[in-house]
């Protein structure tokens, strides 16, 4: 019997021991462990003498830890009882021995999850992959816990010592006469760490507990590394840490967002660097598509091309980029907006409902009868037929501009049906983002619940439908009872500065988005309404407007179209050429005809013509399928080879977006009109 519980300690001991010893101890403990598994040079003797000294040692460790954690105790009761101590006082010094105590009682439960991972180790199967992951994610949930808790000691030691300095230039000034001057700083100084403490969220603590929050491990990488050999001081490096990268180990990079000293103003100059970059060299290669007879925006998005992660990889701050690229989108809209009035909406606003209705219904059904002959997956037939059927506003309204509105008196205009259609696509775009969730449910679900997915997606087209009649009567009552008062309150504060009415029609561009997200609309669809309800006020308004917010929108517009080039890949395109250009061709193709078909079925006779110049507005595929494609991937709904093949096929549909419009301008339209279209 005391053979066995020798045993057993020594399983219990073998590895804290090895932790306590030197070097040279842990050596011989090793040898002693595989002469012992192996059964070779090792009698009973020896084995019972050395199970018994580690069992002394650990048990030693542990009483010598009672020892320590009474004197603590005792030392806290005593501090309590001192007179001689200040409140302030005693908290700092019973703080400091309850910070030992932890450490004391934290190291002892390391040495015995150490135990418990050998034994969990020593039970599972080495053969079996998914139980050897398991126990590496416990391990890896361990280490991370003890991590935070390290850190946490380490911060309140910080404060425990800057405490101890305090209290040692408390007592240096009590003992020495301050001139006024000393006295006002000191003042100033208490007044400072008052406010540092008021504003500082805890936004650790805070959120460390909350469902969904995981620890992760870290790279820290410093902003400049020329920091490190200017011979700066360790607090100094410490103070200059707020505006680093940290990447986690699935080599996401992350910059400063919010810092704990908000008193001190910070700039992301990664970030700055980027957007003079793209300035710079969006320049050059505007100018060298404006030579060779392309659109502009086409060199933008060779500048984003050549600075992305398949050029040089000189953006650092990629999703702040987006993120500005995303207001060159709002603007567009908005002058889009502001150029299609409320009146021209009214008079084709059955076509462009019907129309893109019609041609999502179409490209869905054909994308499930591929998808059927292919052997996809519906739910992944839905998605890519629904992103092909989107067509790009921000190009559309590109070749529009500047462009001849009237036509012969009675005919419908070609510019007011394909800006409705492309905003009706807007609409879907919203509807089908909010559908998305439902079909990454369906994905997964099994065909007894294929009902209940029906009726949800059904419930969701009510909501949407629902939503589009609130955004109708907010537009509604804003027009009648409030835009004009706003703009002739703008228009006569902005007299002799653009500034007030600048950012009043700025405000309202904002308000009306916001509007539309809150109901659960795209935001898009509300920068457009904005500017459909400014134009109502009148010719005059629309000009001054517009006037101003052209630069704004030309700038914001450069920096959308360069991020679009951070996701075109030239090598994947180069590699798979032949098959991106015959899906790209069949997707502008089969585009073109369905519009065709379409549009011949709802448009009236006599504007027949118009249906080519339309169509070919509509043959490529938007840019939102980039922001679609990731959302699907990160959801599971698409591969990764699915996505780089959708981002690739928008990519070549935007470059043959200029050559079938201008052949449909140069077939339809009369040549004074042609010059100003083009």
């Amino acid at each position: 019997m005391k053979a066995t519980g020798f045993i057993s300690l020594w399983t219990l001991v073998s590895l804290p021991c090895g932790q306590l010893a030197n070097p040279a101890e842990h050596e011989d403990v090793v040898k002693h462990a595989i002469k012992l598994h192996r059964g070779k040079g090792a009698v009973i003797t020896q084995r019972k003498q050395w199970v018994l000294e580690s069992c002394r040692k650990l048990s030693g460790l542990l009483r010598q830890k009672n020892v320590v954690l009474n004197k603590l105790k005792n030392a806290i009761r005593a501090v309590e009882k001192d007179a001689g101590l200040s409140d302030e006082e005693k908290l700092f010094q019973v703080h400091t021995f309850e910070i030992f105590q932890k450490e004391l009682n934290e190291s002892e439960n390391s040495v015995f999850q150490a135990i418990h991972g050998l034994q969990r180790a020593l039970q599972g199967d080495y053969k079996d992959v998914v139980n050897m992951k398991e126990s590496s994610r416990q391990r890896l949930e361990a280490l991370r816990e003890a991590a935070i808790k390290e850190e946490m000691e380490y911060v309140e030691l910080l404060a425990a010592e800057k405490h101890q300095v305090e209290a040692l230039k408390n007592m240096q000034h009590q003992n020495k006469s301050l001139s006024m001057l000393d006295e006002i700083l000191e003042d100033v100084r208490k007044a400072a760490d008052r406010l540092e403490e008021e504003i500082e969220e805890h936004a650790f603590d805070d959120n460390k507990s909350v469902r969904g929050v995981n620890f992760e491990a870290v790279l820290r990488v410093e902003e400049d590394e020329a920091n490190s050999k200017r011979n700066a001081s360790k607090r100094e490096v410490e103070d200059d840490l707020g505006l680093s990268m940290l990447i986690d180990s699935q080599n996401n990079q992350y910059i400063l967002t919010k810092p704990r000293d908000s008193t001190i103003p910070r700039a992301d100059h990664h970030f700055i660097k980027d957007i003079v970059t793209i300035g710079m060299l969006s320049l050059p290669c505007g100018w060298l598509c404006t030579t060779i007879g392309l659109p502009t925006m086409f060199g933008y998005i060779i500048c984003g091309v050549l600075l992305g992660p398949s050029g040089l990889n000189s953006i650092k701050s990629i999703v702040q980029v987006e993120t500005l690229g995303e207001f060159g989108v709002f603007f567009t809209l908005f002058l889009v907006g502001l150029e299609f009035s409320p009146e021209r909406l009214r008079k084709v606003w059955k076509i462009s409902l019907q129309g893109p209705c019609y041609m999502t219904v179409l490209m869905i059904a054909f994308g499930l009868l591929w998808g059927h002959l292919l052997q996809i997956r519906p739910t992944q037939s839905v998605f890519i037929s629904t992103c092909l059927s989107l067509s790009s506003t921000p190009l559309v309204s590109r070749f529009l501009a500047g462009s001849v509105r009237g036509d012969k008196e009675g005919d419908i205009d070609y510019s007011s049906v394909l800006l409705g259609m492309l905003v009706m696509q807007d609409v879907q775009l919203g509807l089908f983002i909010a559908v998305m969730p439902t079909l990454i449910q369906a994905g997964v679900s099994t065909y007894s619940s294929i009902f209940k997915e029906i009726l949800r997606i059904l419930i969701l087209i009510g909501q949407i439908l629902f939503s589009l009649a609130a955004v109708f009567l907010v537009c509604l009552v804003i027009k009648t009872y409030l835009i004009g008062p706003y703009y002739r309150k703008l228009h006569a504060e902005s007299k002799g500065t653009k500034e007030i009415l600048i950012l009043g029609i700025t405000a309202f561009i904002f308000l009306m988005l916001t509007i539309t997200e809150l109901l659960d609309v795209s935001m898009e669809l509300g920068c457009f309404l904005a500017g459909a309800l400014i134009s109502s006020q009148g010719h005059m308004v629309t000009e001054e407007i517009m006037s101003c917010i052209e630069p704004i929108r030309d700038f914001l517009a450069i920096i959308f179209f360069a991020s679009i080039g951070l996701h075109v890949f030239p090598t994947f395109v180069i590699y798979e050429l032949t098959v991106l250009l015959f899906l790209t061709l069949s997707v502008v193709i089969m585009k073109f005809v369905l519009a065709v078909l379409v549009l011949s079925l709802i448009l009236p006779k006599t504007s027949q013509y118009i249906k080519w110049i339309v169509s070919a507005g509509l043959a490529q595929v938007s840019e939102f399928s980039f922001v679609l494609g990731s959302r699907a991937r990160r959801a599971g709904i698409i591969s990764r080879e699915v996505y780089l093949l959708i981002l690739s096929v928008t990519t070549l549909s935007l470059l043959l977006a200029p050559a079938l419009w201008r052949a449909a301008i140069m077939k339809c339209v009369p040549r004074p009109e042609r010059r100003s279209s083009t």
